[in-house]
């Protein structure tokens, strides 16, 4: 099988070396398409890698009818509508370790030139001025700098900060007491950071909750001469606020590496002496443009040959020798959602997930992803896949819940399913037998043990002598072979249940002559 690959920024060739060495994949590099021009390209490729240039959009998504993956050579994905591709079912994979080095140096390399004024006096030396009155900068020793979202970059540049011994405070809704005494920095609010800090970097993804973090009331609680970097992605910084700062000599020094629009269009804040800057080059060496096509490209491949990824930002990623745990119960999983949509008589309203056993001790996420996947598909159709089952069970007001309990109930492990519908609550039960495979061990309060698989008929009926001779006969007029047969019942002559596996599936006309039989309640046809 053949996967086609788009790369429509300029990727290293030693980045796209995985793609090249896989089997499979033809590499098409188109790096000048302009927005109207990928719409029309992208309908043909599986797979779409690019930088921070190409802006994949929601009108970009929607023309990529066969696109499974996207692959961003980067941290960020701003440039990427998650939302839209993930209620596409497309995953998106980066490169969230490749550029760590690269972009905390570019932010030590920044702090240092802003502080000490080496751009402004290059350029004066450039221009013949010999100056040196005017370029008198400040030491990074024993000044405190105050680091805004201590992730992988952010931690970097803390720990390279205090190799210029200066005093770290940070801020991050991650970082716990323990985790700074280890970093040996202090930490705090936002707030108490802004507050207290000579320096400040920013190093947060840009969300709407971080839009202008930094804004005309952040600067007002600053320290007066505070010095401010931004690395990380334009936005986090009003421009407009940090402008009038500069000019009201609240703040004193300004390096900044991102721009609220890319490429740059207001150059206002270029024009203050104050001010150092670059195009975007915290991710620009040779090395890190490398390491974060490589991984993305990797990534790829591991999905088109193994359907796994590493770094997906949409889809939790699992650990390999967790995956190897869970990854047998996949497919039970998602056909117990199947069977029960089946079953059901109306749409879901509420999911609760029960397991037991050894998973109650394992992230059961995937379960759950590939359970709804089972449980949406009759009804939304090939579009639903584990990417957005989440997504569109919210979508459509569907309550999910997880349970865990150690319990056994007399399986290694074993999966319960229970949905509430409009008219009632409908149960199954399933687990791996082994060396046996997936059986369904239980339907509402009936134990059977059924094979999820093929076609299926469940029938209720009171537990009268000669039903099921009856139900048999009709089939086998109807040439209808039954392959297996389960019976449950709950007390003599009560109500009982019949799961029977049959080698084709059963006519509408079938059906309603079972519903016509004497003690029969009630039939509905299984496909799975």
């Amino acid at each position: 099988m053949t996967f086609h690959i788009l790369i429509s920024d300029p990727l290293s060739e030693e980045g796209i070396y995985p793609l090249r060495q896989a089997e499979g994949m033809n590499i098409v590099i188109e790096t000048d398409l302009t927005p109207e021009q990928l719409a029309i390209r992208i309908g043909d490729f599986d797979a779409l890698l690019v930088r921070s240039q190409t802006q994949v959009t929601r009108a970009i998504i929607e023309k990529g009818h066969n696109l499974k993956i996207i692959g961003r050579a980067g941290v960020g994905v701003d440039n990427i509508d998650l939302e839209a591709a993930t209620e596409h079912g497309i995953i998106v994979v980066n490169a969230p370790d490749g550029n760590t080095n690269s972009a905390a140096e570019h932010t030590m390399a920044m702090l240092m030139s802003m502080a000490r004024k080496i751009p402004q006096a290059f350029h004066a030396l450039r221009n013949k001025n010999w100056d040196r009155k005017s370029f008198v900068g400040v030491e990074l020793k024993n000044k405190t700098l105050g680091v805004i979202g201590l992730g992988r970059i952010g931690a970097e540049v803390a720990a390279r900060a205090k190799g210029q011994r200066m005093n770290v405070m940070a801020y991050d809704p991650f970082l716990t007491a323990e985790k700074a005494e280890k970093l040996g920095i202090g930490f705090g609010t936002v707030e108490e950071v802004l507050k207290v800090a000579d320096f400040i970097t920013v190093h947060t993804p840009l969300l709407k909750e971080t839009r202008h973090l930094i804004n005309a009331d952040a600067f007002a609680i600053m320290k007066d001469g505070v010095q401010i970097v931004n690395c990380a992605r334009g936005g986090i910084i009003d421009e407009n606020a940090l402008y009038d700062a500069i000019q009201s000599k609240k703040v004193a020094g300004a390096a900044l590496d991102v721009f609220e629009q890319e490429p740059l269009v207001d150059f206002r804040l270029l024009d203050l002496p104050e001010v150092v800057a670059t195009p975007h080059l915290g991710a620009s060496t040779i090395e890190a443009q490398e390491s974060v096509a490589v991984d993305v490209s990797a990534d790829v491949v591991s999905y088109f040959t193994t359907g796994t990824v590493r770094n997906s930002v949409n889809l939790p990623s699992v650990p390999k020798e967790l995956m190897l745990k869970i990854e047998p119960y996949f497919d039970l999983a998602e056909r117990l959602g199947a069977f029960l949509t089946d079953l059901a008589e109306s749409a879901a309203e509420e999911v609760n997930i029960y397991y037991s056993g050894e998973l109650a001790g394992m992230e059961v996420g995937p379960l759950t992803r590939n359970m709804l996947k089972g449980l949406l598909k009759r009804h939304l159709g090939e579009r639903i896949n584990v990417v957005n089952a989440w997504y569109w069970a919210n979508q459509k007001g569907i309550v999910v819940n997880e349970h865990k309990s150690s319990v056994t109930r007399g399986f290694t492990s074993l999966i319960t399913v229970e949905i509430k519908t409009a008219n009632g609550v409908r149960t199954a039960a399933g687990t791996l037998l082994n060396g046996q495979g997936a059986r369904i061990v239980k339907v509402d309060e009936y134990l059977v043990d059924v094979v999820p698989h093929g076609h299926l008929l469940f029938i209720r009926h009171n537990d009268r002598p000669g039903v099921i001779g009856r139900v048999g006969t009709l089939l086998g007029k109807e040439d209808v072979n039954i392959a297996t047969m389960q019976v449950g019942r709950s007390n003599i002559g009560g109500e009982a249940i019949m799961m029977l596996s049959i080698d084709k599936y059963a006519k509408p006309g079938s059906l309603e002559q079972l519903k016509d039989l004497a003690e029969i309640q009630y039939v509905r046809a299984i496909d799975l």
